[in-house]
């Protein structure tokens, strides 16, 4: 599904999103009043020039639309892979949108990921995965590192890896593993603008992260919320 078809299907009331080469910005209009939209498309390549944008936009969205609820529709093929931007500091302007983002949430933004198409890696990280929920569409690829890439990092045998992937969603990539494991909340099928809606109506303190309690409820992570409360309360 093409970022235009998506709008269109979750402001039913009209928007005015426009795009610039890979950023997708501006706002959309529902029932609950009007969203902030700022994402990405055509699987795009986060590099320090689109991150820095995507910050401004959330820094601007702050600054003239105190609580407005921020949407990011995202399609990215992760980072971008280039002499120039790694030498530029690429992982400081990543860091600098995750910090951007975790602003507008402090400043009462609600922020929910759509991951429409695909994300990986540190593009998946550094935007939905920062959201107080992330979503998925149907057909949506979900992946941060493939198993040949995860087997060099960690000197684990590629074909462990592949028996490990068979039984845990951890090792596997695929939005509905990232479903099991909580990372992404639901998947929309049907009516996006009824999802929308939904999601910003959802009741709940958005500080509260619930990630590890879905993986562990839906069987994709069985021991994080057990092992960060022995160490919250172990310590104290």
């Amino acid at each position: 599904m093409t970022i235009e078809d998506v709008l269109k299907q979750l402001f039913p009331l009209g928007h005015d999103v426009s795009f610039s080469e890979a950023l997708v910005a501006g706002t959309g209009r529902t029932e609950e009043g009007d969203v902030a939209v700022i994402g990405t498309r055509d699987r795009a390549e986060i590099g320090i020039d689109l991150a820095f944008r995507m910050a401004d936009e959330v820094l601007r969205v702050v600054r003239a639309h105190p609580g407005r609820p921020i949407l990011l529709p995202v399609d990215t093929a992760g980072q971008k892979m280039s002499r120039r931007d790694e030498t530029l500091c690429l992982n400081a302007y990543i860091a600098h949108l995750a910090k951007c983002l975790g602003v507008a949430r402090r400043s009462g933004h609600r922020i929910i990921g759509l991951v429409y198409a695909e994300a990986v890696s540190a593009g998946f990280l550094s935007t939905c995965l920062l959201a107080d929920a992330c979503y998925a569409l149907p057909g949506a690829q979900v992946r941060v590192m493939n198993l040949s890439a995860m087997a060099r990092v960690t000197k684990i045998p590629l074909e462990r890896l592949e028996s490990l992937s068979n039984t845990s969603a951890v090792f596997a990539p695929g939005v509905a593993n990232y479903v099991a494991m909580g990372a992404v909340r639901d998947i929309w099928n049907g009516d996006l603008a009824e999802h929308l809606l939904a999601a910003l109506r959802e009741q709940g303190d958005p500080q509260t992260d619930r990630r590890r309690v879905d993986g562990e409820a839906r069987g994709g992570r069985l021991l994080a919320r057990s092992v960060a409360e022995r160490a919250r309360f172990d310590a104290a």
